[in-house]
């Protein structure tokens, strides 16, 4: 543990590094070509560092934070776009913006505020509260897995994942959002409540992944083919684009954990989300087109997500047993933390 922990330590501190000179140099440089240039060889690095670890959650997390986040951004202030125009008075908020998944509440108008509703309202306290104490009952349950059907255990482990994934960006918004004294709008927004593969994906899961990807992928790939196609085929091609990409950098997170050559089929999952999420689009698109109740729309979404990811997300985690290293890494932390707790003076 204490080896990964240096390694983590490590990794972020040239991250801060780079960081720093994008922010103290290449700002200095013209937007455009010139400046792309010039942290080109910082986004090489980010996409090297995750190799540094060992350990799957620092590993996924550092590459999802580094590998992903920060050098999708870093295009975009080449070219004075996104979360960096102007630019941050600080390097502490350069930083933050850079390669942590948060996003500056904004202040919606009045009319708008009646159409909001919950819509991105921060998590209730008391469902932060439930969500971690069944964090903490998987993980005491993973301790009695060997007397468990397998599919129970990848069912806990799927929901572990969730879990982990939610709660670990909470703790970061919440962290970024004392210390930059601003309001950090949520990164999930109860994707088990969609009611279509367009709500789960554009409006309810890993939102800061959608805004990032929309921002570097999706908009300019419309932009190029409505001179060429129907505005509802640009569109559509955006869509198809940022699915793919998306897959392309899960099979990279997924390489960092499991240093094997990619098997494409985390790609293919997410292309065959986008053409669904496409044709979803068509369809509500028609004059025909009669919505059918919630929760009818919403079952059949989750359970097009859940089948397919059994299908094609799952299958390399299983090959390579990274479940049974992250639940191994996770009851190392408890017992560590158990060992300084009772060992301390």
């Amino acid at each position: 543990m204490e080896e990964n922990l240096r390694n983590l330590i490590e990794v972020w501190i040239y991250a801060l590094i780079s960081l720093s000179y994008c922010y103290f140099i290449s700002s200095k440089i013209s937007k455009g070509v010139l400046r792309l240039l010039s942290i080109l060889p910082i986004c090489i690095m980010f996409l090297l560092l995750p190799l540094l670890l060992s350990c799957v959650h620092f590993c996924a997390i550092s590459a999802l934070f580094l590998s992903w986040l920060a050098n999708f951004r870093l295009i975009l202030f080449a070219f004075d776009q996104g979360p960096f125009c102007p630019l941050p008075p600080k390097l502490s908020r350069f930083i933050c913006f850079a390669c942590l998944p948060i996003k500056i509440r904004q202040t919606p108008s009045p009319d708008a505020i009646k159409n909001l509703r919950c819509k991105n309202e921060p998590m209730p306290k008391w469902v932060l509260a439930v969500k971690f104490l069944a964090l903490g009952v998987l993980l005491h349950v993973y301790e009695y897995r060997d007397g468990l059907p397998r599919f129970v255990v990848l069912a806990l482990y799927c929901l572990h994942l969730y879990l982990e994934v939610e709660l670990v960006l909470v703790f970061v918004g919440a962290v970024v959002s004392t210390l930059l004294g601003c309001d950090i709008e949520p990164v999930f927004n109860e994707p088990y409540l969609a009611t279509s593969l367009q709500d789960f994906w554009s409006r309810r899961w890993n939102l800061m992944v959608s805004a990032v990807l929309r921002s570097t992928v999706h908009i300019p790939v419309q932009r190029f083919f409505k001179h060429l196609l129907h505005p509802d085929g640009a569109t559509f091609a955006g869509v198809m684009a940022s699915f793919f990409v998306s897959g392309v950098m899960h099979e990279l997170i997924f390489f960092y954990m499991i240093r094997q050559p990619p098997t494409w089929e985390v790609t293919c999952f997410f292309v065959l989300h986008g053409a669904a999420t496409a044709t979803e689009i068509a369809v509500k698109r028609t004059h025909w087109w009669r919505p059918p109740h919630r929760a009818v729309s919403g079952l059949a979404a989750l359970t097009f997500v859940s089948l397919t990811g059994v299908w094609l997300f799952l299958p390399q985690i299983l090959r390579n047993n990274v479940h049974e290293r992250a639940i191994g890494e996770c009851l190392s932390v408890i017992d560590f933390a158990k060992r300084k707790l009772f060992t301390s003076p």
